[in-house]
């Protein structure tokens, strides 16, 4: 459908199922969910010409001076609520921001990504995404006490969260967001959604809509949803695994590489991986946002990547060519295991795919993979090996996020500047303090 035939499907269901409340999302740059609601009597007006709100009002949005912003629905992300009454009903869009002039407003997270789509799209690629969400349950927002004793696949009755998993996959089918499979996780209350490939701003819609739906059914079950990367110590940290593969204009899986019978992988892909892996420690602020995602990064429990490294089948690499289905060209992909769940997956995928296609681009050659003995490597023996170590901590990740001129260029000057400060000041702030601290600010607020 085009733009205006979206518009009037939505309208047309707004009037025929009863929706009274017009519930507007959009992300600050930290990739937290933003909302407010109008009348549907304003809808028709609101794609024409956006609905204003205070900017300033959204921390990294407008100073003061500048507050005024305008929110243009995205008719073709409608959804109507299933956890709101049907008589009297809500519906939840997707905004572009925009500043008075209709201009796209340079700190929106969508418009970032959007832009980087465009760049991939003028050179004949659509980037595709899948996503892999793991997240723990806890009694409330400031105690991190597992509410089982189960492990990673097991089916006992002591999986107690098995029918919450049921109903947020229900909830999220119901808000056409198809769910591949969930699981109980490795870590003790650990647990996991796949969401099934979409092309990356969708993909990017539909994890902050899942993140949203499992928070709101743990509420609902009087519990609370966390997705802190590494919340207890001793137990597996969480990751959010995104699964990318470029197709052409005609369809085609452009990662597929025929003449590859060991990766099945294409000389672009080669490529694109390339990028990625030489861009690592500069995207790693992004990736890894928050002091304690250093902590899961650290940790030994599990296998999670410390370095700038790719791998057949290898979990503990940043980048593993999966190979469940080696004869299906479609299915071919790459895991990017680097990032967690406290990044904002608008930017995540917007550098990541600058950086495959700086490494398209450029024509960079993939290094060796991984082998089993390089996973036990020191910093300095990889850094001998010519492989690239990510940052031990948040402080470290900033200072090379800051000297980035191809991070300033991917996200543009707005989102560098806002996100450097930002997490600057946290680092400050909370870099010495101890696990407590991190319990009752991220917990609260992951």
């Amino acid at each position: 459908m085009d733009q205006q035939q979206y518009i009037d499907f939505v309208l047309r269901t707004v009037e025929e199922r009863d929706i009274r409340f017009i519930r507007l999302w959009f992300c600050d740059v930290l990739g937290r969910l933003k909302s407010f609601a109008i009348a549907p009597e304003d809808l028709e007006a609101a794609f024409e010409e956006g609905i204003g709100f205070d900017g300033s009002a959204i921390e990294g949005f407008t100073p003061k001076e500048e507050a005024d912003m305008l929110a243009f629905p995205d008719p073709s992300t409608f959804q109507v609520l299933p956890w709101r009454p049907k008589q009297d009903g809500a519906a939840r869009i997707f905004c572009d921001i925009c500043t008075p002039d209709r201009k796209p407003f340079a700190g929106d997270p969508r418009e970032c990504l959007r832009r980087m789509f465009y760049r991939a799209e003028a050179r004949g690629y659509l980037l595709n995404v899948g996503a892999e969400l793991e997240y723990y349950y806890f009694p409330d927002d400031h105690t991190p006490e597992p509410l089982d004793d189960v492990g990673y696949f097991d089916l006992t009755p002591d999986d107690s969260a098995r029918d919450l998993r049921r109903e947020t996959v229900l909830m999220l089918e119901k808000m056409s967001i198809p769910v591949e499979y969930t699981f109980h996780s490795s870590g003790r209350s650990q647990h996991g959604i796949s969401l099934r490939h979409a092309e990356a701003l969708t993909a990017s819609d539909a994890i902050i809509t899942a993140k949203h739906v499992i928070r709101l059914e743990a509420y609902q079950a009087g519990i609370h949803a966390s997705f802190m990367p590494k919340p207890i110590k001793g137990e597996a940290a969480s990751a959010m695994m995104l699964h990318q593969s470029l197709f052409d204009h005609s369809g085609n899986n452009v990662f597929w590489g025929e003449d590859d019978p060991v990766y099945h992988l294409s000389p672009i892909a080669k490529s694109y991986m390339a990028g990625i892996l030489a861009h690592a420690r500069e995207m790693a602020a992004i990736t890894n946002p928050t002091v304690n995602s250093y902590k899961r990064i650290l940790g030994d429990e599990g296998p999670t990547p410390k370095a700038a490294t790719w791998g057949l089948r290898n979990r503990a690499a940043m980048i593993r060519v999966p190979i469940y289905k080696p004869d299906k060209q479609l299915s071919t992909r790459i895991e990017l295991r680097s990032p967690d769940p406290m990044a904002n997956p608008y930017l995540v995928n917007a550098v990541t795919l600058a950086a495959g296609l700086d490494g398209i681009e450029r024509g960079l050659t993939l290094p060796a993979e991984t082998t089993s003995e390089m996973l036990g490597m020191t910093a300095d023996e990889l850094e001998a090996a010519g492989i690239d170590s990510l940052p031990c901590n948040l402080d470290e990740a900033l200072d090379i996020f800051e000297k980035s001129e191809f991070m300033k260029d991917a996200l543009g000057e707005h989102i560098h500047t806002f996100f450097l400060a930002k997490k600057r000041d946290e680092w400050n702030k909370f870099a010495s303090t101890v696990t407590e601290w991190e319990v009752r600010h991220y917990l609260a607020n992951s």
